[in-house]
């Protein structure tokens, strides 16, 4: 099943190669997120707002979230690594939010994707990775495909 390459689904205790995440030469900003803590939107917004450090004129919304993803300009940095831990327990009682922070992640991946390896390969400069329990990592790949099927350009 096709998914975004800038976006990974990794069960707890797997493994992810690390030339997937990190950029051959330049400068990464990392930073962990607790999907555990993401109870609520407000929640969610608070993780991102201490994870990223996003500006104080964050609006503290979806459209406001997108667009500090899509700018991160206050993180000099040349790659971007996002991990959100336990991602299968964000916003476990609300659908529609949980459709919206996958679709969030999904549109900021798609506008850093453009960048282009020394060798030609391509490489995301924001790379998220969602880690889940195992047996909630199919459905956490399904998830992400119906939200990358409603964002799709």
């Amino acid at each position: 099943m096709y998914t975004a390459p800038w976006v990974h689904v990794v069960p707890e205790q797997a493994g992810l190669p690390v030339d997937l995440l990190l950029p051959r030469t330049g400068t990464a900003f990392v930073t962990r997120l607790d999907g555990r803590e993401m109870r609520d939107t407000d929640s969610v917004f608070q993780q991102f707002y201490d994870g990223l450090r996003l500006p104080d004129h964050f609006g503290w919304n979806w459209n406001a979230l997108l667009d500090c993803l899509r700018d991160l300009a206050w993180l000099p940095a040349d790659h971007y690594v996002l991990i959100v831990q336990a991602a299968d327990e964000a916003l476990p009682c609300d659908v529609a939010g949980r459709r919206l922070l996958f679709g969030t992640l999904l549109r900021a991946g798609r506008r850093w994707s453009s960048t282009r390896r020394p060798d030609g390969t391509d490489a995301g400069r924001l790379v998220v990775v969602l880690s889940c329990t195992a047996a909630s990592a199919p459905d956490l790949r399904e998830q992400l495909r119906q939200c990358e099927q409603e964002t799709a350009p």
